[in-house]
């Protein structure tokens, strides 16, 4: 058997140096499995607001810090909710919930895994789910925050601009290589700078609306 199996289930859009942090220390001791969200309606990946950075994006994210040392973090696209979301509540109660949790293991090698989460109600739904949280402490600047600060440069400035801006705030709270990748795909924070978020929360869970019902 070898190592115990980490499961880090979570939004990641984008990729903090908060994130970076716990993925470094939690890759001493685990094998890291990394699950960032997707909303599926039909075989197209719904991106609102709060979620503008596509799975793909997101994995490279992870992968330009990760993937070239001995123990290689995983990306996997198993945690993902299929349209309508709405049959995914209530929680416990929702079979399709239940079968969310299926998807998330069916990929894991390991016999023995633990999940992780900074957020207190995040871990009593994953002990009643089974996932094993171990305790931890929420770390550094949100994706949010950052996001909000990407989108009011957006406001302000054109990519070029953008490019050559050295003092941006939001540099410092993403690792490097995952500034580029924003830089590369600004159209992405462009596109969604000066829309609506539309998305809803139920149970404390956000969801985009297209796709809900």
């Amino acid at each position: 058997m070898g190592k115990c199996a980490v499961i880090y289930l979570g939004h990641l859009n984008p990729l903090t140096r908060a994130h970076e942090s716990i993925l470094t220390y939690l890759q001493k001791y685990y094998k890291v499995y990394v699950f960032p969200v997707r909303f599926l309606k039909g075989c197209q990946e719904v991106n609102t607001k709060s979620f503008p950075f596509p799975y793909e994006i997101r994995k490279a994210m992870i992968e330009s810090l990760f993937n070239n040392n001995g123990n290689p973090v995983r990306v996997l696209s198993d945690y993902t909710f299929f349209s309508p979301f709405i049959k995914y509540f209530p929680p416990i109660i929702s079979p399709y919930s239940w079968k969310l949790r299926s998807q998330i293991l069916r990929n894991i090698e390991e016999e023995t895994f633990v999940s992780y989460t900074g957020d207190r109600i995040e871990r009593i739904a994953l002990m009643a789910y089974g996932l094993h949280p171990v305790r931890a402490k929420r770390l550094g600047t949100s994706s949010t925050a950052i996001k909000e600060m990407l989108y009011r440069e957006a406001a302000m400035e054109n990519i070029k601009e953008v490019k050559n801006l050295e003092s941006s705030v939001w540099h410092d709270l993403v690792p490097e290589k995952v500034v580029d990748l924003i830089i590369n795909h600004w159209e992405i924070i462009q596109k969604f700078a000066n829309s609506p978020d539309s998305t809803v929360r139920i149970m404390g869970v956000k969801f985009p609306k297209d796709g809900l019902f």
